[in-house]
């Protein structure tokens, strides 16, 4: 079982910058790399990055590249997704979640076993 709970989300304007961290918790959860998604308004959820907590290996949606960063602090068990040159298409309910090491694709959100409750992202033109 592995738990996780997202938190930095807010409002901020276009230009600016968050960073949303998730959590996670559990007997197994450095078995799982953790993926970062986004649900926009009246939009399907869709990846954003990915990483294992090695960061041994590290996947983005390429239009997402240059602007967004996602990495670890395995002291603090703690993915974080460093979110920069925000625009208001970036605004959606942001999920981290857990994905067993070798299962499936990074970019599949139907690979990952867990899921955090989300925090909220609005970028105001």
């Amino acid at each position: 079982q592995v738990q996780l709970v997202e938190s930095g989300g807010g409002l901020v304007q276009a230009g600016g910058s968050l960073r949303l961290a998730c959590a996670a918790s559990g007997r197994t959860f450095s078995s799982y790399a953790i993926g970062w998604f986004r649900q926009r308004p009246g939009k399907e959820r869709e990846f954003v990055a990915a990483i294992t907590w090695s960061a041994s290996s590290i996947s983005y949606l390429d239009s997402l590249k240059g602007r967004f960063t996602i990495s670890t602090d395995n002291a603090k068990n703690t993915v974080y997704l460093q979110m920069n040159s925000l625009k208001p298409e970036d605004t959606a309910v942001y999920y981290c979640a857990a994905r067993r090491i070798g299962k499936g694709t990074a970019w599949n959100l139907g690979d990952y076993d867990y899921w955090g409750q989300g925090t909220q992202v609005t970028v105001s033109s």
